[in-house]
């Protein structure tokens, strides 16, 4: 596979940077309660989390979909960063890209952009970062492009092939693809076949360690 050496990379930061699945399937599930419904398991959780609240709430909670946001993030800020986890290997190959001396490094998350930094600057990796774009940062979240453009604002980088876009999920691999960058899953097991349709990775790491070993070796 003809891949050139990246000049950027752009990551998902849930379940790809750290671990917050805790925290976000406690405030889900006290927002579903709020709304009267039966709230999902933990799995289903991890399953079916994707878009950002902007877009998901209206989906799942109808004309409720403000009220409900009011609980999710009530919760949500109340024990976050107790709960925050980094992923193994994370903060390692991020510092091994920047001192590698010559990588454009951003975040582009459906996280609320002021939680996002938040979380970042409470582990102390906001100096690996130039950019942290969040939800509602952009004026359409991740998948669509305006999140990709705005984490690489004033880089003098464009979106193409010289950009990975690095995530765990298939809503991440489309934002690659809708981006025209290069869609990169990190995660234990590879993609099944047809599991991301149109929106293939093609990349795939098992964890943060073996993506900058690859990278190095670029």
């Amino acid at each position: 596979m003809n891949i050139a050496r990246p000049r950027a990379l752009l990551f998902d930061w849930d379940n790809t940077l750290i671990d917050s699945w805790v925290a976000i399937h406690h405030a889900l599930a006290e927002t579903f309660r709020a709304m009267g419904r039966e709230p999902w398991t933990y799995e289903e959780t991890v399953q079916r989390v994707r878009a950002s609240a902007r877009d998901a709430f209206p989906v799942l909670f109808g004309d409720r979909a403000e009220e409900a946001m009011v609980v999710f993030y009530r919760t949500f800020e109340a024990d976050h960063l107790e709960k925050l986890r980094a992923r193994a290997g994370a903060e390692a190959m991020l510092q091994g890209l920047v001192e590698a001396g010559d990588f454009y490094l951003a975040v582009v998350s459906n996280k609320k952009g002021h939680l996002l930094r938040r979380e970042v600057a409470h582990l102390g990796w906001d100096r690996l970062f130039t950019r942290l774009v969040g939800a509602n940062d952009a004026a359409r979240d991740k998948p669509a492009v305006d999140a990709v453009e705005l984490a690489l604002a004033g880089s003098n980088l464009a979106t193409g092939p010289e950009v990975w876009f690095v995530g765990d999920t298939d809503i991440d691999m489309q934002c690659g693809v809708n981006s025209g960058c290069i869609p990169v899953l990190v995660r234990p097991h590879p993609p099944g076949e047809g599991e991301f349709g149109e929106a293939e990775p093609r990349l795939h790491f098992r964890d943060c360690s073996a993506l900058l070993e690859a990278v190095r070796g670029m």
